[in-house]
């Protein structure tokens, strides 16, 4: 009983035993978006698709449209111009 007991309060790893994972930290699809828009920019197919498996792909989807959303609106206002003629830069389309 009392190595039992010995074996118990020594830290998690000594006894050959691995040590206990931390739970999986929830993540929400603002932080998922972030994440995974990042990492597509930075060429990083294995940190986006990481992201990709934090949240369902419909909350993905929205998460990353609301971040080109907001991006746009940062974008314009930085220049000085409407979001439509950013966004239109950004893919080198001609203006409207």
């Amino acid at each position: 009983m009392f190595d039992r007991l010995r074996r118990r309060s020594r830290p998690a790893g000594q006894d050959g035993a691995p040590p206990a994972r931390p739970p999986e930290r929830q993540h929400n699809l603002f932080e998922a978006a972030a994440v995974y828009v990042a990492a597509c920019a930075e060429n990083d197919p294995d940190r986006s698709a990481e992201a990709a498996r934090w949240v369902s792909p419909e909350a993905l989807s929205f998460g990353v449209n609301e971040l080109a959303c907001r991006a746009l609106v940062a974008l314009a206002r930085e220049r000085g111009t409407s979001p439509q003629h950013v966004a239109r830069s950004l893919l080198g389309l001609p203006a409207a």
